[in-house]
């Protein structure tokens, strides 16, 4: 409830992300004695301390259930991929501040042995009378001593995550690991958390944070994420296009499947040791059970698909998920494919075909690596949805940019922008773009990083 609630309220993921960091500090505030109470260091170190964990569990409560992919959350966010930011964010911000947890619990205690600072006489703690709450006090040592090792693990856990070096079918592993990690935390926090807190908001709302962000970690532990919308499959047929190493797999789906709009992607296991990998789904529905993928071998795992895969493997597809949607009350729209980032648009080609959506598009595709075949089918498909195509191979065109779009494009102005490709060629088009005028909310990009 709490994260949909800050996820209506903020669709973009920045101002989630500070509206919930701003909620917890100032709930905080409204709990601690911090500031009404004379300065004196150890009771700065104890409040501070506090804080930290926090805002740790809070966000790190957060983007446990964002990991779960729920589906629920996607049209406030603006699609998985959104979340998928966010919780990035929000892992990168729970190490940073449990580090400066852990230097202000640390930190204090060294400074006293270099006889920097003298510890205060120690008063004996009030017993608590609610059970409890006395429980809580007789395992705060405990909480302590293993609250510590959760943290180095997940240091380790959450540094390795963000290594994009660090081999995908090892992050898939050992990323999971997390969730245990989190559950220990989650007992150190409830623990050590300021009694006075749990009679103010900021204590349910923790508990309830910890409740939603626990109930995800089992869900991982167990395997479940994405249970209900998972779906098997048999690969149909194979088309390899090696001149821009773009692999085609067809799929035939023995389960039920939804249906999917153009635009939107799934999670596909070939290898069950390999786990899950994001691919967009690179056909329009047409309720026949048949879908393909584009899968460009840029890594380790894709390069070695087309020796690997064979017509008649089975596999399964978890999804659909996104919301790249091609909508808006424009009546132009500018689509900008890099690289790879084409396979939405061609899923999109294929629904106008059957369904034109009386829009004029223009479709922009830069490529460093032309295949021939590729761009003859490209081609007939932008002529059956009655879209004006340009093909930009960078070697030939230079570096596609607003400027030679806007050119080519003379009103331009008229139009929502739709970008899928790498993120810096994304970005720069977004700057220039909003620079001669585009309103934010007419530049729409995929942010197709899942860590």
């Amino acid at each position: 409830m709490c994260l949909l609630l800050v996820a209506y309220l903020m669709k973009n993921i920045k101002l989630s992300y500070l509206l919930l960091i701003a909620l917890l500090t100032v709930l905080w505030l409204l709990a601690d004695t911090v500031l009404s109470a004379p300065y004196q260091f150890f009771a700065l170190r104890t409040s501070m301390m506090n804080y930290t964990g926090i805002i740790a569990m809070g966000v790190m409560s957060v983007g446990m259930m964002l990991a779960i992919r729920p589906v629920r959350v996607e049209p406030f966010l603006g699609g998985l991929d959104k979340s998928y930011r966010l919780h990035k964010w929000l892992g990168v911000t729970a190490l940073v501040i449990a580090i400066i947890h852990w230097l202000w619990a640390k930190g204090p205690k060294w400074m006293v042995g270099w006889g920097w600072l003298t510890r205060p006489a120690r008063t004996p703690a009030a017993e608590q009378t609610a059970p409890l709450l006395r429980f809580f006090q007789s395992q705060r040592g405990l909480a302590e001593e293993i609250g510590e090792w959760a943290f180095y693990v997940a240091v380790v856990l959450i540094v390795l995550a963000l290594l994009k070096r660090f081999p995908y079918r090892y992050f898939f592993k050992t990323h999971r690991l997390l969730a245990l990690v989190y559950l220990v935390l989650v007992f150190h926090s409830l623990v050590l958390m300021k009694f006075v807190y749990w009679g103010e908001v900021i204590g349910p709302l923790m508990a309830l944070l910890m409740l939603g962000g626990s109930a995800a970690a089992f869900v991982s532990l167990f395997r479940k994420v994405g249970y209900g919308r998972r779906v098997v499959g048999v690969i149909e047929a194979l088309d390899r296009h090696p001149e821009n190493r773009v692999l085609k797999v067809a799929v035939a789906l023995k389960d039920r499947w939804p249906g999917h709009e153009a635009g939107q992607f799934a999670f596909v296991s070939f290898d069950q040791s390999e786990g899950p990998h994001p691919f967009t789904i690179s056909s329009a529905w047409h309720d026949d059970g048949k879908m393909f993928f584009l899968i460009k071998g840029i890594g380790d795992y894709t390069s070695r698909l087309p020796a690997i895969l064979h017509v008649g493997d089975l596999v399964q597809v978890e999804g659909p998920y996104g919301r790249f949607s091609f909508g808006g009350s424009k009546p132009r729209q500018i689509w900008v494919a890099g690289g790879i980032g084409i396979t939405p648009f061609i899923a999109r080609l294929h629904a106008l075909a059957k369904q034109p959506d009386g829009k004029s598009v223009d479709l922009f595709y830069s490529t460093s690596a032309p295949d021939e075949e590729f761009i003859r089918r490209l081609t007939q498909g932008a002529e059956q949805a009655q879209v004006r195509l340009h093909v930009m191979v960078t070697a030939n065109d230079g570096r596609l940019t607003a400027e030679r779009i806007c050119q080519l494009v003379p009103d331009w102005k008229a139009a929502s922008v739709w970008f899928c490709g790498p993120v810096g060629f994304g970005q720069t088009l977004h700057q220039d773009f909003i620079a001669r005028g585009l309103s934010r909310a007419d530049f729409h990009q995929e942010l197709f990083a899942m860590r």
